[in-house]
């Protein structure tokens, strides 16, 4: 648990950056905080200390405790060279150093600089990334929505952002309670054609296996909602697993039972993306069942680590080191007062075929 000044010090900053608390506004006094949080003097002034050494504060002696604009011009912030923050949900895994990479390259032409920060899908990493930004004083920010399909308690802070009109731009999901632009890829489609490939194949039992606190996982599964709408093929529930940021590391775990339940069942199965898509192919060698000849399985976003896999994942693409880039172009030509920049851009995903579909005989 965290100590009682750590916390006054935490909520103070955040009022600051967040703008409850304005640059040159009087905090309230020391024997109010007391009262609000409940603390000794001592504690109001350990932390009102600390706040005022990172420049958050400052004191005038018999006026009181303002905000300070001087954390704005630490770190170097105000230096020629314009900063753009990345916040993704992971930077070493999956799909995002090709992202990253492209945003770099992008940056490098027109030479802004890059600060990284990365959520593991977490809020409260997300929150304490978004204080770095804003205390750093970057100049525009490129966004991965953490938990993108549940309600976010950070959004004071993107306002913030907009209100201080510090342009960012959010990349393959969004907050829907926000209006922001974004770069994402069609998430519907991906899967659409996903389950169209699987039923154009002969298939007519196909499950999904999909995340459900990200808003892709949502849109995914719409697309094969919809597939299976137009090919007039009842949508059963008992077809689908679903499992969350912190679920996945039992995912492996879950696929067993959900496998062997429907062992004559399913013939194929939508994954969420290819990660999920090899762990399916790994559970079934386990389980002694075959992939492509008694389940077919198909993956989404075309990564890095379908490509180098020791089977051919049937996939579908994404753009990621292009979203990259357009993410990167978008800020600095918004930054460069350019108008009538797009508010949303959706990449179209194409079928790249794998070993891992099999066409089946329709009786």
């Amino acid at each position: 648990m965290k100590p009682k000044y750590q916390i006054l010090i935490d909520d103070i900053k955040n009022k600051i950056l967040t703008g409850e608390y304005k640059i040159g506004e009087q905090i309230p006094t020391e024997s109010t905080l007391q009262e609000i949080y409940n603390v000794s003097r001592h504690t109001v002034r350990k932390s009102i200390t600390e706040l005022s050494n990172e420049g958050f504060l400052r004191s005038e002696k018999g006026s009181g405790t303002y905000v300070s604009n001087q954390y704005q011009s630490k770190s170097g912030n105000k230096s020629k060279n314009k900063t753009i923050g990345v916040i993704t949900t992971y930077i070493s895994d999956y799909i995002f150093p090709s992202i990253i990479r492209g945003i770099e390259k992008r940056l490098k032409e027109d030479q802004y600089s890059l600060l990284l920060a990365s959520t593991n899908n977490d809020v409260e990493q997300e929150k304490k990334a978004l204080e770095m930004m804003m205390s750093f004083g970057v100049d525009g920010l490129i966004i991965e929505p953490t938990k993108s399909n549940l309600y976010n308690p950070n959004i004071a802070y993107y306002l913030s952002f907009k209100e201080q009109e510090i342009p960012f731009i959010m990349i393959n999901a969004y907050y829907e309670e926000l209006e922001v632009p974004f770069f994402c890829l069609d998430d519907v489609q991906s899967s659409y054609l996903a389950t169209k490939e699987l039923i154009r194949k002969g298939h007519t039992q196909i499950g999904l296996i999909s995340k459900s606190d990200d808003l892709q996982g949502k849109y995914r599964m719409k697309g094969y909602i919809k597939a299976l709408g137009e090919a007039k093929l009842r949508f059963q529930p008992e077809h689908l697993l679903s499992f969350t940021t912190e679920t996945k590391a039992d995912l492996s775990a879950n696929l067993v039972p959900f496998l062997n339940e429907n062992r004559d069942d399913l013939t194929a199965i939508v994954c969420y993306n290819d990660e999920v898509g090899l762990e399916v192919a790994n559970v079934c060698r386990q389980l002694g069942i075959s992939i492509p000849n008694h389940l077919s399985i198909i993956g989404q976003d075309n990564s890095y680590i379908s490509q180098n896999a020791n089977i051919k994942l049937t996939t579908l693409t994404h753009p990621q080191e292009q979203m990259g880039r357009d993410a990167a172009d978008w800020v600095i030509k918004k930054l460069q007062g350019k108008k009538d920049l797009p508010n949303e851009t959706y990449y179209q995903p194409e079928l790249v075929q794998g070993e891992t579909v099999k066409e089946i005989d329709v009786e």
